[in-house]
C-alpha cells in the first residue's frame, strides 16, 4: 500500500496539454484548492511552494505520469511534494461510484484525490527515472511507432498482392521483412515487371543481398507467376503503388535498425544490462520495454505484485457452488504484458529449461497459450524479480 502518513494535502491532478486541472484535499476531506493550473514551470511551482507552506507534505497524484504528464511531476519532486500514480482504469471505476454523469477535468481531478485519501491502496509509487531510462522509454515508443507503420504498410502490400496475384503474395507477402524483398518490390512492384526483368537476370542482381536464397526466392517467384494466367483488372496500377509502398517499408526497416544500435548502446550502459541480457529470450527491444515499464523493480515486493501490474495473475470466477476457475485477466499493462509472452516464447528455442517446462505444460492438456502464460507465471517473473535483479 502506498504510504499517505504525514500527508498533509492530496493534491489530485487531471493533466492536460495547456492547462492542468487540480483538486487539494486535506485528510479530513475538506476542500482547499480547486482550480486549473497552467502547464509552465513558474506557475506549477508557485502552487505547489503555497501548498507546502500551508500544510506541510503534499501528495502530488496523476492519471497519466507520461507525456503531458511529466513536467508537472517533475517539478513537484523538485518542489520536494510526494507523487503518485493513479492508473486510468482504477480511476474510471471510481469515478462510476461518484453521482453524476459529467465528466469534466474538474470532477476528474477530485475524484483521482479523493481516491488518493481515502483508497491509498489504489495508488502506485512514482521511482524517479534516471535519464537512461527515460531516454529509453522514448527510443521504445518511437520504435513501437515504427514497427506500427511497418505493420500497416506490410498489410498493405500483402492486400494488394493478394488482390491481383495471390499465388505471388503467398511467396513474397510472408518475407517483407527481408530487405531483398522490399528491394525486389522497389524495382519490380508487379507480376508483369518481374516477368520483363527475367529469372536469370533477377538472381544475379539479387545474389549480393541475399547470397545463400538468391535463385530458391527466384524459382519460387517464377513458379507463383506461372502459376496463374489470366490478368485481373487493375493490376497495372501495381507498378504505381507497390515501389512506392516497398520504399516505404524499407525506409521504416532501415530507421527501427538504426534505432535499435542506439537502444543497445543505452542498454550497455544500464547497471541492469548484464541482468536482461543473460534471461533467455531477452532482446535488446524486450530488454528496453523491460527497463521502461518495470525500472529496477523496487516497486514490486514479490513477483506477484508484478504479475498483478502486467494482468498476468489468474483472477477466480465463482458465484456460490459454480466455480469457473482461475482465468487471465483483462486489465494490466498491456505493454509489459505483450513483451512477457514474446519472450517466454522466445526462448522456447533458446533455453532447455523453458522448453522443457512448456512441453510438460502441454503434455498436461495446455494450449500453446496458456503454457506460456503458467512459464509466465512460474519462472519468468520470479527471474524478473530475483536477487540477482
Amino acid at each position: 500500500m502506498f504510504d499517505t502518513d504525514n500527508v498533509g494535502v492530496f493534491l489530485g491532478m487531471d493533466v492536460g496539454k495547456t492547462t492542468h486541472h487540480g483538486h487539494g484535499l486535506t485528510p479530513a476531506g475538506k476542500k482547499v484548492f480547486d482550480k486549473p493550473m497552467p502547464n509552465s514551470e513558474p506557475k506549477l511551482r508557485a502552487v505547489f511552494d503555497r501548498l507546502i507552506a500551508k500544510f506541510g507534505t503534499v501528495l502530488v497524484i496523476v492519471d497519466q505520469p507520461a507525456s503531458i504528464g511529466a513536467l508537472p511531476l517533475t517539478v513537484a519532486r523538485d518542489a520536494g511534494c510526494k507523487v503518485a500514480y493513479l492508473p486510468g482504469l482504477a480511476m474510471r471505476r471510481i469515478a462510476d461510484l461518484y453521482p453524476g454523469e459529467a465528466k469534466t477535468d474538474a470532477k476528474d481531478a477530485a475524484v483521482i484525490a479523493d481516491a488518493a485519501r481515502t483508497m491509498p491502496h489504489t495508488l502506485r509509487s512514482l521511482e524517479l527515472t534516471d535519464e537512461i531510462t527515460a531516454e529509453l522509454t522514448v527510443l521504445v515508443g518511437f520504435d513501437q511507432d515504427l514497427a506500427a507503420e511497418a505493420t500497416r504498410t506490410s498489410n498493405r502490400i500483402r492486400g494488394l498482392l493478394t488482390q491481383f496475384h495471390p499465388s505471388l503474395e503467398r511467396v513474397l507477402g510472408p518475407r517483407l521483412d527481408h530487405q531483398a524483398v522490399t528491394w525486389l518490390l522497389e524495382r519490380h512492384g508487379s507480376p508483369f515487371a518481374l516477368r520483363k526483368a527475367g529469372r536469370r537476370r533477377l538472381i544475379e542482381v539479387i545474389r549480393p543481398k541475399v547470397p545463400r536464397m538468391a535463385t530458391r526466392l527466384i524459382d519460387d517467384v517464377f513458379d507463383a507467376l506461372d502459376e496463374q494466367t489470366v490478368i485481373v483488372p487493375g493490376t497495372g496500377t501495381l507498378d504505381i503503388v507497390v515501389p512506392s509502398l516497398a520504399a516505404s517499408l524499407a525506409a521504416v526497416h532501415g530507421r527501427r535498425r538504426a534505432l535499435e544500435a542506439q537502444i543497445a548502446a543505452l542498454l550497455e550502459a544500464h547497471p541492469l544490462s548484464p541482468v536482461l541480457s543473460s534471461m533467455p529470450g531477452v532482446g535488446v527491444r524486450t530488454a528496453a520495454v523491460l527497463l521502461a515499464t518495470v525500472g529496477d523493480g523496487t516497486s514490486f515486493p514479490t513477483a506477484a505484485h508484478l504479475a498483478s501490474y502486467a494482468g498476468l495473475a489468474p483472477t477466480t470466477k465463482s458465484s456460490g457452488t459454480s466455480i469457473h476457475g482461475e482465468h487471465a485477466p483483462r486489465g494490466g499493462n498491456r505493454q509489459l504484458k505483450r513483451t512477457m509472452f514474446l519472450s517466454a516464447f522466445a526462448c522456447m528455442n533458446a533455453d532447455a529449461a523453458s522448453r522443457t517446462y512448456y512441453d510438460r505444460c502441454r503434455a498436461r492438456g495446455k494450449t500453446h497459450t496458456q503454457a506460456g502464460f503458467v512459464d509466465l507465471r512460474g519462472q519468468r517473473l520470479s527471474t524478473v524479480l530475483g536477487g540477482s535483479w
